[in-house]
């Protein structure tokens, strides 16, 4: 859950250009919205040579996954012979109409409700809130950027991932929330449409989460 430093991700763009090297975002969950813009290029002001999503394109009720590649990667795969199949891409369940009907919808909804601007507002209370775990036992470090936070957690002597592996277990069987981990890592990233009372709560519980694995 690091975010990456200002301007890592503009210096990026500029070596790949410079040498020639395609520059790719995996997108899977900064994408539709989660930090507050359609895509976190969109954010940093970085266009990719292509991006990788999925997850947030049915807001996860239906598997979906795609790649957005820019046009000059694309031109290159339609300049083929005629008895080659174009940009050949497919996988078993390429365009299922239930996933392409469940992206359109949510696409819809994304735009109809104004989510992604929601995010934007929400980012500073969500930031807030996150940093109010400072100071928890065994808390080292806290990073937010849009609605995510990453709270790393000091490793137990005898167990690297022990006590975040417990804070998952905890939190889902104690506090009736469900969160990520990797490592002593706990990644918190909440639905869109999560209100103000909402957020006070899930740090709560993750609050008390950390006391009781401390």
């Amino acid at each position: 859950m690091p975010p990456a430093p200002k301007g890592y991700l503009r210096r990026l763009r500029a070596i790949c250009d410079k040498y020639g090297i395609l520059l790719i975002f995996d997108e899977v969950i900064t994408g539709f919205g989660r930090l507050g813009h359609a895509f976190a290029a969109e954010r940093y002001g970085v266009v990719p040579d292509m991006i990788t999503f999925a997850k947030g394109i049915t807001s996860g009720t239906v598997p979906m996954g795609g790649v957005i590649a820019r046009t000059p990667i694309y031109d290159a795969f339609m300049r083929g012979p005629d008895h080659a199949v174009e940009l050949f891409h497919g996988y078993t369940y390429s365009a299922h109409p239930l996933a392409c009907a469940a992206a359109l919808a949510t696409l819809d909804l994304y735009r109809d409700e104004r989510l992604f601007e929601r995010a934007r507002a929400l980012e500073p209370l969500w930031a807030d809130a996150a940093m109010g775990l400072k100071g928890l036992p065994n808390v080292l470090d806290i990073r937010c950027a849009g609605l995510t936070a990453g709270i790393d957690l000091a490793s137990q002597p005898d167990a690297v991932g022990r006590r975040g592996y417990e804070a998952l277990e905890r939190c889902f069987h104690d506090e009736s929330l469900v969160i990520r981990i990797s490592g002593e890592t706990i990644a918190v990233t909440p639905p869109l449409i999560i209100s103000e009372r909402e957020i006070e709560q899930i740090f709560a519980k993750v609050a008390n989460v950390i006391r009781a694995v401390a």
